[in-house]
């Protein structure tokens, strides 16, 4: 039987080659492995696993990445995360505030240190890598924001640190496919937010023209048109509220509402739920990346192995 280095040969010199065929493996789920495999990348999975694989890192450097990576560390950094949550709420208390005030203080001043630390032993671990990280550079902003004299309230953005622990749930392959169907269909939702934005504007147009003189505190502007016409694609007191008191002087005004609230609420705003549906059944169908099918790999170990034998015969042709 012809071994595939004769058969690699063959295909240089356009012979056919009698070798036994490799079995045709559809495209569709090896593009769906490496679109999981993409959102998990973006999610943060293969930060430590980029600088473990960069040549030239000191040990010392990535023994220090790892430690800051470890399970009992990120447990312990979202549980200071949580406590500061908790001590900006209490700090929402005069009462409190008036017991307290110097405690609570000194504990938010020392989950600011814990953050600080954290992000200076990252950035010397990762140093240039550290800005590839989304999270990495959130954490770096809601820190930075902290740390501005006289920041204020503003210093309660340091509770949204606590949204890293959501890169834990990608662990969960249910959970990680919804969060992959949800990115996915951000191209398909981005159109039908502009359809949405069209179809708002014309009718605030509208409104603010039919109704704006007899209704100024509704339909007055065309910002106050929009947020009438928000209030009653989202059915809260549509009927009573603002329809019925604009029809006592224009009783024609139900052929305005009427389709508005057709189109908008029960066409429109399906179309969301219907692109977000459509994606999660379609990447419901796609293998999991972290259990990817051993013919799949073995297919890919072979085409690798005999991608660096055919650039080996081209060097040595050369």
């Amino acid at each position: 039987m012809p071994t595939r280095l004769s058969c690699l040969s063959s295909l240089m010199t356009h012979d056919s080659c009698p070798m036994t065929p490799t079995p045709f493996i559809p495209l569709r789920p090896l593009a769906g492995e490496a679109l999981s495999v993409m959102f998990a990348r973006d999610m943060g999975e293969s930060e430590l696993q980029r600088l473990a694989n960069t040549k030239g890192i000191p040990a010392r450097r990535l023994a220090m990445a790892r430690w800051i990576e470890s399970r009992a560390i990120q447990s312990w950094v979202v549980a200071v995360i949580l406590l500061n949550a908790v001590v900006m709420g209490m700090e929402t208390s005069p009462a409190i505030m008036a017991r307290f005030g110097g405690l609570l203080k000194a504990v938010d001043s020392l989950c600011l240190l814990v953050f600080v630390v954290e992000l200076a032993i990252k950035f010397w671990a990762y140093r240039g890598q550290f800005w590839r990280s989304g999270w990495n550079v959130f954490d770096l902003l809601v820190v930075a924001v902290a740390m501005v004299p006289g920041a204020g309230v503003w210093s309660v953005l340091r509770s949204l640190r606590v949204l890293r622990v959501l890169r834990l749930l990608t662990v969960i392959p249910a959970l990680r496919k919804v969060v992959a169907a949800f990115l996915h269909s951000i191209p398909g939702l981005a159109g039908v937010v502009a359809v949405m934005a069209i179809f708002f504007y014309t009718a605030g147009v509208l409104a603010t023209r039919l109704f704006g003189g007899e209704y100024p505190d509704w339909f007055g502007t065309l910002g106050r048109s929009l947020y009438s016409l928000f209030q009653i694609m989202t059915l809260e007191s549509w009927s009573m509220g603002i329809v019925r008191p604009v029809m006592e002087t224009h009783p024609w005004a139900w052929a305005f509402f009427v389709p508005f609230i057709v189109i908008a609420t029960f066409t429109i705003l399906n179309l969301f739920i219907g692109i977000i549906v459509s994606t999660m059944q379609e990447l419901s169908m796609m293998p999991d990346a972290t259990h990817a099918n051993p013919e799949t790999r073995e297919l890919l170990e072979r085409l690798e192995a005999d991608l660096k034998t055919l650039r080996s015969l081209l060097e040595d042709k050369r």
